[in-house]
């Protein structure tokens, strides 16, 4: 049974997180400040941490970071009733969870904690086979003939891991989302569906395919209200969306893959004149992998529905691409990617 600790100063707040997601059937314990969560994250292990940002002496970033150096498998859930640009920033950049407005309502609260105690039992499992695979590799020369199917098996498991904890991380992010629903998925086929006909080795096709589903995982940041809003978003909204490359990045490079997955993350929104974000990077300075999920990303935008407007259909957007190709979008891919929809009629699932 996942284990949550809820952290916030106000009484009636703990009280009615805790009834939640026990009747959600989580074992939950609270604490009043950050000093006394600490002391109960010293004599049992939690899954997750729910805490309030603002609280009196030590505050919740303070307490994230404390947690990431003494207990950093447990996965961290802030909460704040005052949601600025400030302190989601702060916050992400520490390298919380999630970051929830309050009033927290049930649903908000559950899918949280739920997501976190996924990521936290794959992110156990992952380091579990990591391990073993480690210690078979140290007597490997005494025993390869016995081992090698053992060792196979276990790389199969890792691999597998690997996959399942990307997939649980694509999921965590189309969840605070329904209106962009299936968008990574879509993404991931089409830039694959590139990367083969631009004549890519299937590793790097793979590896093209694992980054799509998860390109947007820094979106976890951002309050769901902003990603859903139906109208032009603020100065202040825009900006706080135009971080995720940086948090994707942030979240996703201490994991080892066999694929450059967090730099594609980060360099995903990059236009070959410099133009994008985060970093204006131009021409080869961004990778083919990137330039490539780019492509995938702006065609995939713009044949699905958005709250804030109808789907454009598969000709502007196709349009969008030539029209800027070797400006903005790299010409080996754009020429792949209409002939993949022009010629070979391929449709994302």
């Amino acid at each position: 049974m996942a284990e949550v600790l809820i952290v916030d100063d106000e009484k009636s707040i703990r009280l009615t997180l805790s009834e939640m997601l026990r009747a959600d059937g989580f074992e939950v314990e609270s604490a009043e400040s950050a000093e006394s969560a600490l002391k109960l994250l010293a004599t049992k292990p939690y899954d997750v941490v729910v805490t309030d940002i603002i609280m009196p002496r030590v505050n919740g970033v303070d307490l994230l970071k404390a947690i990431q150096m003494t207990v950093p498998g447990v996965q961290v859930i802030m909460m704040t009733g005052e949601p600025t640009l400030e302190t989601a920033s702060e916050a992400i950049r520490a390298g919380v969870r999630d970051y929830l407005a309050k009033p927290v309502t049930k649903e908000a609260i559950l899918r949280s904690v739920r997501s976190a105690v996924e990521i936290k039992r794959l992110n156990d499992e992952r380091r579990r086979l990591a391990d073993e695979n480690r210690r078979y590799q140290q007597g490997l020369e005494q025993m390869v003939e016995d081992r090698t199917a053992e060792l196979r098996e276990t790389n199969r498991r890792l691999q597998s891991t690997m996959e399942g904890f990307v997939l649980a991380m694509a999921r965590t992010v189309e969840s605070r989302d329904p209106y962009t629903a299936g968008h990574e998925q879509r993404v991931a086929e089409i830039g694959r569906e590139i990367a083969r006909d631009m004549g890519l080795s299937d590793d790097v096709c793979r590896g093209i395919y694992m980054a799509g589903l998860i390109h947007d995982l820094g979106k976890i940041g951002v309050p769901a209200e902003i990603l859903s809003k139906p109208t032009r978003l603020t100065e202040t909204e825009l900006s706080l969306i135009r971080i995720h490359p940086e948090v994707g990045h942030k979240i996703l490079e201490g994991i080892v893959f066999p694929w450059p997955i967090a730099d594609i993350a980060l360099k995903h929104h990059e236009r070959l004149d410099g133009s994008g974000y985060p970093a204006g990077l131009r021409g080869d300075d961004i990778p083919l992998e990137a330039r490539i999920i780019a492509v995938a990303d702006t065609v995939e935008a713009m044949i699905s529905h958005r709250p804030y407007r109808p789907a454009l259909g598969l000709d502007k957007a196709l349009e969008e691409i030539e029209r800027y190709s070797g400006r903005l979008y790299d010409e080996r891919a754009v020429k792949a990617c209409i002939a993949l929809f022009r010629e070979r009629h391929f449709r994302p699932s």
